[in-house]
């Protein structure tokens, strides 16, 4: 289900060139500059740049996710894994020179805003003076932050928003890409394969319905070109698309209607947590029933299911990480049942997909500063990031002509289906009911028609 590159090519003409948030912070050179000449006017040396005067401050790591707002259930486990990292950043980190450096993680909250997210991104470079940006969670959050990170020449690593809407979105094409910026995520051409071995196995009229919101990601999940109409026609599937929504949408009652008119029996989008919980009230009120609800980002997140009561059973989505995945932390050598576990210890919590992906920006992290000279060094933290090899909790990452594209590392996803329980400490279980596109996941139950 791959997307083939002149498709690719298509979605970069056509992408739009968000560049407003990259007007909110100083460029890295002025910075650079401006710290010379104030250390000019004190009568120091202006070589802010030796090595000395870089080894005498911390290796800064600038975080932003989305902790509050319609998105803050994505940034529900940072507490937890920001408390891993500092613990293990805390005896400091040998990085390539022999030198044993301290190093500082900065955090910030987006507050699910794109502005927002710009920013505090602006403020980590130009008044914080960060190394290294790392990002978290959908085209709202990663996009901005490495608009900013691009603009002002500072490495960046992103995660947790297809890479499709992170990479052309932002202006990027295929045979340039960007410097200072990388990604590790999975793609639409996933999504779509995961959910179309969901569908097949249940017996429906293959009509699917769409709700795609006006954002990144619902922008990119409808693309007429590259999304997923072309690819639902060529399967033999009808796409009913009634156009975009905003989120926080308060009235489904269009949507519902045209797929009653239209006997949807599937229906598929990508919305945030409020507008699932709208949209499935509604339908219920309306009797609407489909036979299938396959709905990426608002689906991913135990607090968001169970919050849904009955309505939550059989509802499926991507899943791309849990207990059962094949991989190991490369800071501690846990399991990723055995991070579960530690999560649910230290917060009672049930495991949710993102515990993953935020931790592996830190495994990121710490071997990009293992492999820089230390603070202050952009060119060689920059090398470090672009020569990434890792094994992680969510798989290999490496860029370097891995990836569909060059500032691009893929990860596994698998289709996933809630359950609920009748026993137990949780209301319902995600598990993995199709691993068509990674078969190295095991499958834990089949796919059932949705009640």
């Amino acid at each position: 289900m791959g997307l083939g590159k002149d498709r690719l090519a298509l979605l970069g003409e056509e992408a739009m060139s968000d560049k407003n948030s990259k007007s909110a912070g100083l460029s890295r050179r002025h910075v650079i500059k401006a710290g010379g000449a104030a250390v000019a006017v004190a009568g120091l040396s202006p070589l802010i740049g030796a090595p000395a005067i870089a080894q005498s401050r911390p290796f800064k790591i600038g975080y932003v996710s989305p902790q509050t707002g319609p998105l803050a259930p994505f940034g529900e486990a940072d507490n937890f894994m920001l408390g891993i990292a500092r613990k293990h950043f805390s005896p400091g980190v040998k990085t390539a020179d022999g030198k044993t450096v301290k190093v500082e993680i900065i955090v910030k909250d987006s507050q699910s805003k794109e502005n927002r997210a710009a920013e505090v991104a602006a403020d980590l470079i130009s008044k914080d003076k960060v190394d290294l940006l790392l990002v978290a969670s959908t085209p709202e959050t990663t996009n901005p932050v490495s608009d900013q990170a691009e603009t002002n020449e500072v490495p960046c690593i992103s995660t947790m928003a297809p890479w499709q809407p992170w990479f052309f979105l932002r202006g990027g094409k295929p045979d340039g890409g960007f410097r200072y910026t990388y990604h590790y995520f999975w793609g639409l051409e996933d999504v779509i394969g995961a959910y179309l071995a969901m569908w097949g196995k249940v017996n429906t009229d293959k009509v699917v319905g769409a709700l795609f919101p006006n954002d990144g990601d619902g922008n990119a999940w409808g693309d007429p070109k590259l999304g997923f109409p072309p690819v639902l026609d060529k399967a033999g599937y009808k796409l009913i698309d009634p156009g975009r929504f905003p989120d926080m949408n308060d009235n489904f009652s269009n949507y519902i209607g045209t797929f009653k008119k239209e006997n949807v029996e599937i229906v598929t989008g990508v919305v945030i947590p409020p507008d699932i919980a709208t949209f499935l009230q509604q339908a219920n009120q309306q009797g609407y029933k489909p036979k299938v609800i396959s709905v990426g980002k608002a689906l991913l997140f135990p607090v968001v299911i169970d919050s849904l009561g009955a309505a939550a059973n059989n509802l499926s989505s991507e899943m791309w990480w849990g207990p059962t995945w094949p991989y190991k932390s490369s800071l501690t050598g846990q399991t990723c049942k055995q991070l579960c576990d530690a999560y649910t210890a230290a917060t009672k919590k049930q495991w949710t997909q993102h515990i993953g992906f935020a931790y592996s920006l830190f495994e990121m992290a710490n071997d990009v500063v293992k492999r820089s000279h230390g603070p202050g060094d952009t060119a060689a933290t920059l090398d470090a990031v672009v020569s990434t090899n890792l094994e992680t909790v969510v798989g290999p990452i490496q860029w370097g002509g891995k990836g569909p594209v060059k500032n691009v590392a893929k990860t596994p996803m698998v289709g996933g289906q809630w359950r609920a329980q009748k026993s137990g400490p949780w209301k319902n279980e995600i598990i993995v009911v199709v691993n068509d596109t990674a078969p190295q996941i095991p499958v834990a139950g089949e796919m059932e028609a949705y009640s």
